[in-house]
């Protein structure tokens, strides 16, 4: 199998009001946020451009279910299929069903505290 994780593609976590704390880092910290938050881009050690997204979520989001924790995080993957199903065969909780958008494939799993981990294999090329 081929690498597994290849980088951060997000760090998600709930706000009581995210638009806020979006004009909050920005004036803040400078970051340039827009309606989803900041995607700043990188490149790998292949040199390939890549990006990794922050956004803050309403604090009465379901998409982090069903952890009830405040974060999750998002990691870049080369083979999303390939990797859940070792994930799997090694007693991992898989999460939902795989989806799929132009700008990549989407899986998740469960660490052993109950934390969703999001799982991208990345399609970079879309966000230019």
């Amino acid at each position: 199998m081929k690498k597994r994780v290849t980088g951060l593609g997000g760090f998600f976590f709930k706000s009581k009001d995210p638009d806020a704390i979006k004009t909050w880092y920005k004036e803040r910290l400078g970051i340039p946020t827009d309606q989803y938050g900041w995607t700043f881009w990188w490149k790998d050690e292949e040199g390939n451009k890549c990006s990794t997204q922050w956004s803050p979520f309403k604090e009465d989001t379901q998409y982090f279910s069903p952890s009830e924790k405040q974060f999750m995080m998002n990691f870049r993957v080369e083979n999303l299929v390939e990797l859940l199903k070792v994930l799997k065969e090694e007693g991992v909780t898989i999460i939902g069903e795989i989806e799929e958008y132009d700008y990549g494939k989407f899986g998740w799993i469960l660490d052993p505290e109950g934390n969703k981990i999001e799982l991208w294999e990345p399609v970079d090329s879309a966000f230019e």
